[in-house]
């Protein structure tokens, strides 16, 4: 069984970076898509926008209800009108390498019992999710923006795997937590934290695990992951190739995430 295990592992390789592939373009086309209904609606006039805009936010409030369109996941809050979730994070842009590790992660937890689903995108949380209303947007941006002003860029490391689950049980999340740059991160928190403040929103956690998340599954698997596979999966790591994988996270761009908008603050040199 171990052989046929190493013999599909190049397949096995082959199909996440085709997934993943897959998952970007997705990505891209649906952001271009967006863009054209913004400008056809401009086109048409103030009126005719918001009525359709009106029309357009009625159908996403139904859509977002149903966990269905979203792989079984449960949010954490009702999705009201008006309010946006939002988060602010370091973005993780993933090599070639860290791919081909992942798919044989992903496939010894699936060998014991646990059925993982990539992360649509790989980041470092530097706060919670937060609910943020429409006129709140601008000035927490620039709050952020003026605090992260004197924020140097560096790098962290990351390469022990820990298995997290969220504050409502419904999520189970495979990470790999930082070994270095833990102080500079912290360092950012404290920024994020003063803007949490000044808008009455809660800060991040007082004892934080900083960690890349990799994948996730619906429900709490805690329980399963650390007695069944995470050892093993540890072991993929530390012995992968020639030595241990080390991920490697240039600090470079903090980004605040609100609804379907990003904003970008780039760290001094």
């Amino acid at each position: 069984m171990t052989g046929c295990w190493f013999a599909t592992a190049a397949a096995r390789r082959r199909k996440v970076r085709t997934q993943y592939r897959l998952m970007k373009t997705t990505v891209f086309l649906e952001s271009v898509k967006r863009k054209r209904m913004v400008t056809t609606v401009a086109q048409r006039g103030r009126n005719t926008k918001l009525s359709s805009r009106l029309l357009n936010q009625d159908e996403e409030d139904a859509e977002t209800e149903d966990s269905s369109l979203h792989g079984g996941r449960i949010r954490s809050f009702k999705h009201e009108r008006g309010n946006w979730a939002s988060y602010v994070y370091l973005p993780y842009h993933p090599e070639e390498e860290f791919m081909e590790l992942l798919e044989d992660l992903l496939s010894f937890a699936s060998a014991h019992g646990a059925v993982l689903t990539l992360q649509e995108e790989f980041h470092l949380s530097l706060s919670q999710t937060v609910v943020l209303r429409h006129h709140w947007i601008q000035p927490f941006a620039q709050s952020l923006k003026a605090g992260l002003m004197h924020c140097k860029r560096f790098l962290c490391t990351a390469g022990r795997l820990r298995v997290y689950c969220n504050a409502e049980r419904t999520r189970t999340f495979l990470g790999m937590e930082v070994c270095a740059g833990h102080v500079q991160i912290m360092d950012l928190v404290h920024e994020v934290d003063k803007t949490m403040t000044e808008f009455h929103l809660d800060t991040f956690y007082k004892d934080p695990s900083f960690h890349v998340s990799l994948a996730w599954c619906a429900g709490d698997l805690t329980g399963q992951m650390k007695e069944g596979c995470i050892q093993g999966m540890q072991s993929l790591v530390d012995n992968h190739e020639e030595g241990p994988f080390v991920l490697q996270l240039d600090c470079e761009e903090l980004r605040f995430r609100t609804g379907n908008k990003t904003f970008r603050f780039p760290l001094k040199p």
